[in-house]
């Protein structure tokens, strides 16, 4: 399943698209930087709250296929901006993070 179809069917709101038709498989939940980047596998939508400029950095380290803020959490124009030049999807959910899991695990 692409991102963009993630983000239809789940109804989450298209934060950053660069990559829209990126395959994702998998997933991972967590706040922790240095435990994403030691855990969370290429290709995996990551599930998080955190919403500083780092998410990118651990995103393109990580290779993830998609950052989905969980629990209705913004970033703000110059976190959008880089992630668009670092070609890193960024999706909002509403939902708190164990509930956007299973929505996309119910794909």
């Amino acid at each position: 399943m692409t991102v963009s179809e993630i983000c239809e069917k789940c109804g989450f709101e298209p934060v950053v698209l660069p990559e829209a038709e990126r395959e994702v498989n998998g997933g991972y939940i967590g706040d922790l930087l240095s435990w994403v980047m030691g855990r969370a596998k290429a290709d995996s939508a990551w599930i998080t709250i955190m919403s500083n400029i780092n998410i990118v950095a651990v995103a393109s380290l990580t290779d993830v296929a998609c950052i989905i803020l969980a629990e209705g959490v913004t970033v703000d124009e110059n976190i959008k901006n880089t992630a668009e030049a670092k070609g890193v999807n960024i999706l909002s959910s509403s939902l708190p993070a164990y509930e956007t899991a299973v929505a996309i695990s119910g794909l």
